[in-house]
């Protein structure tokens, strides 16, 4: 049982002593609040209602309304609040559309802010614009062009911007159903390095503990995380941790001012002198975190700090792991990972004395070439003392989207059937004979591979749900040269977005998508923890002729192919949940999710529970690591991307509140700054082979060598080749700088 978190205040834990933290930074989720009721004053109730009854499409914690399974009383956070307008503002003129030339200067917050897209449009190469079309001809279009070349040839990209379990489904079903694997969702980009790498070693390709871990375990680790920023409502989780008594310890390139304190605005006692979170933070260089974890490793060996009865019965490889590490000089730990011996001495201390301990990690951590064994590497960590399948303990690869848990589930994925099975002959044939058409047996183009088959003039349709490639992937001038290049680009999404105004080839066509909450009966995400929720239909105002995504799918899938119409029928989403329940045995349950509330945790609250592992062998399997060797040039600097007040590649406001830095920051050691003879607020520029970013010198509490920059702004100075082998771009890099 775990430790309740103190019920009475505890000043030890206070950020300052002066009420409501008055000069200090942080974001004012009050104003938040005040604002979202202005944006959405027209629609109030069906605002309301959106947030209490429907599931929340902003991070992947997971509620039912504004309540969760983890902490009573109300959870709403301004990630989410910012992303009510969306689901309640008014379509916009379709005639805006008719000259694009002004639209295409501006940025994609400013797009956004024009209203909803109302109806189907098209536009021809060498036309200024849009013009409106029927449903049936824009489909007609797609599906000709489709049915004129061959699988190879086309892609599809489902981005998790508030996508659904029933429409990665649909659309993976579709897709295969035209005879391609070519389809490929927003986890290769962030989490996938995260899949494979549990996969490998645990058998188990999903956070493998709750929420409820988190308070009342002795050791809580974000790793290349950041959830102040990115899930703001775990912040209240992180009070309450700290209540029960669990110790709360970063290791990252940034001492992250969200993780070192926030004020969480529904806890009267925080909401008035803050709360205190990391006790410690340890600070690595840019890829340095799988040499400081394998020299804490080395020290929990030399120490006898590491559980032998666990590793001998559960575990395999750890005499494989003991001997590489033998190999690896502390000199060279310490170069690799930007700290020193004893840095890393102090955080084996505080793993060696947890009985319990819960490690997080996020982007930080995957998005590396590295990226699976940076992964990895956590692991080993945590399988020294056994921290995995039992209550207060687990690993966590925290989720940023709200639905991309359920993307490569649903199979929505080149590389992956549905459940999570691997693309084979063998695979392909069982739901060959399931489905009754033929499925394609080799794995399909992963996102930058579609891209690449693009700009090498390989690709002859992009059908894009949501997402953004020309504002997500490396180099963009490159990303918009490939686009350029195909003759037909489907976007399909609920507002518009910079790539949808990219000069077409030959043909764009656009198509308006309901939101979650305007999908009749109701759909289904999938949260971090692996809760499946129903988020019900909310009743209110629609905009024109918007459909949902599987919908379309369906129907273009049946006009592709008119001699499977049959077989490419859902009468509605809960026949969706049925066949679900029927091909992904981990969803057995969906089929019964019908109201509001309902839900299921498949696996339980925790995977590998009593240490039983889904490996051929049944042991968890360590992972011997020799950290990546980076030489950092003289006069260079490391360059890591960070977000700011956005929601993935959605920037909302210039200005980060828990920061202060805006975004043209460049985020610097003061030591670093004082060398080249710079000050804060200097004009600086980034350079690189690839490009050059210019920008601001904010100083801030860094590890030396080491700067950020925001993304996506800094994707110019981006190496589109340097990917992990998941596929995730690697979205750090090497830059000069200079004073302007």
């Amino acid at each position: 049982m775990l430790p309740k978190p103190k019920k009475y205040w505890t000043p030890s834990h206070w950020a300052s002593w002066k009420p409501f933290g008055i000069g200090e930074q942080y974001p004012n989720n009050y104003w938040e609040v005040f604002r979202a009721i202005w944006l959405s004053r027209k629609q109030l109730p069906y605002a309301w209602n959106i947030l209490n009854k429907g599931v929340c499409d902003g991070c992947a914690l997971g509620t039912t309304g504004m309540k969760d399974w983890t902490l009573d009383g109300i959870h709403l956070c301004n990630v989410r609040l910012r992303l009510l307008q969306m689901n309640t503002m008014p379509a916009f003129d379709p005639a805006l559309l008719t000259d694009i030339s002004s639209l295409q200067t501006q940025k994609s917050s400013q797009l956004r802010d024009l209203g909803r897209l109302p109806y189907p449009m098209i536009r021809q190469r060498g036309e200024k614009g849009f013009q409106r079309v029927s449903w049936d001809r824009a489909l007609e279009v797609i599906a000709s062009r489709i049915r004129a070349t061959i699988p190879n040839r086309l892609s599809f990209y489902i981005t998790s911007r508030g996508t659904v379990n029933e429409t990665y489904y649909a659309t993976q079903k579709a897709v295969r159903a035209m005879g391609s694997n070519n389809i490929d969702n927003a986890a290769r980009i962030c989490h996938s390095p995260s899949t494979a790498g549990l996969k490998s070693t645990l058998g188990a390709g999903a956070t493998t503990c709750s929420y409820k871990d988190w308070i009342g375990t002795d050791l809580l680790v974000f790793i290349g995380s950041n959830v102040a920023n990115n899930q703001p409502v775990t912040v209240k989780y992180l009070h309450y941790a700290k209540k029960a008594g669990t110790k709360i310890v970063v290791i990252n390139t940034y001492r992250e001012p969200g993780m070192e304190r926030y004020w969480v605005p529904s806890i009267v006692e925080s909401a008035l002198f803050g709360t205190k979170f990391a006790e410690d933070f340890f600070l690595v260089s840019l890829g340095g975190d799988m040499a400081f974890l394998n020299g804490t490793i080395k020290h929990m060996i030399s120490n006898d700090w590491v559980d032998r009865s666990f590793i001998d019965r559960y575990t395999s490889g750890f005499e494989e792991l003991k001997a590489e590490l033998a190999t690896q000089s502390w000199e060279e730990l310490e170069k690799l990972s930007g700290t020193t011996r004893e840095e890393m001495y102090a955080f084996a201390k505080m793993v060696a004395e947890a009985n319990k301990a819960v490690f997080v990690w996020s982007m930080g951590i995957t998005q590396h070439e590295c990226g699976e064994d940076n992964v990895r590497s956590i692991i080993n960590l945590a399988l020294t003392k056994g921290f995995v399948g039992r209550e207060g303990c687990g690993l966590m690869p925290i989720r940023g989207h709200s639905g991309v848990q359920g993307g490569a589930e649903m199979g929505c994925y080149a590389t992956v059937f549905p459940g999570g099975k691997a693309i084979t002959p063998e695979n392909a044939d069982r739901l060959s004979q399931v489905w009754d058409f033929e499925v394609p047996a080799t794995p399909g183009l992963i996102a930058p591979e579609m891209i690449h088959a693009a700009h090498q003039g390989e690709l002859d349709v992009l059908f894009s749900v949501g997402g953004n490639f020309l504002e997500v992937l490396p180099e963009p001038d490159y990303v918009e040269g490939a686009l350029k290049q195909i003759p037909l680009r489907v976007h399909m999404d609920i507002v518009l977005s910079s790539q949808m105004l990219v000069e077409p080839a030959d043909t764009v066509v656009l198509l308006p998508a309901t939101t979650r909450y305007e999908i009749p009966g109701g759909v289904s995400e999938t949260s971090t923890e692996r809760r499946v929720i129903f988020s019900p239909e909310i009743p209110g105002p629609r905009i024109g002729e918007a459909r949902p995504e599987w919908q379309v799918f369906m129907e273009l899938a049946r006009r592709v192919k008119p001699d499977l119409k049959e077989k490419l029928h859902f009468e509605n989403t809960a026949a969706i949940r049925q066949e679900i329940a029927q091909i992904v045995p981990q969803y057995a349950g969906i089929q019964h999710l019908q109201q509001q509330g309902d839900q299921f945790q498949y696996g339980g609250s925790h995977l590998c529970f009593g240490w039983n592992f889904s490996t051929p062998d049944g042991k968890a399997h360590f992972t011997p690591l020799t950290p990546p060797h980076k030489e950092l040039p003289a006069g260079s600097f490391f360059v890591a991307t960070r977000r700011g007040k956005q929601f993935n590649s959605m920037v909302q406001e210039r200005k980060d509140a828990i920061t202060g830095a805006l975004r043209e920051a460049v985020l610097m050691n003061a030591s670093d700054a004082a060398k080249l003879g710079l000050k804060d607020g200097d004009r600086v520029i980034l350079k690189n082979d690839l490009g050059e970013l210019q920008g601001e010198v904010y100083l801030a509490p860094i590890q030396p060598g080491n700067l950020q920059v925001h993304w996506p702004e800094g994707n110019v100075l981006l190496d589109k080749s340097k990917r992990s082998l998941e596929g995730v771009p690697d979205y750090n890099a090497i830059a000069r700088l200079e004073k302007i």
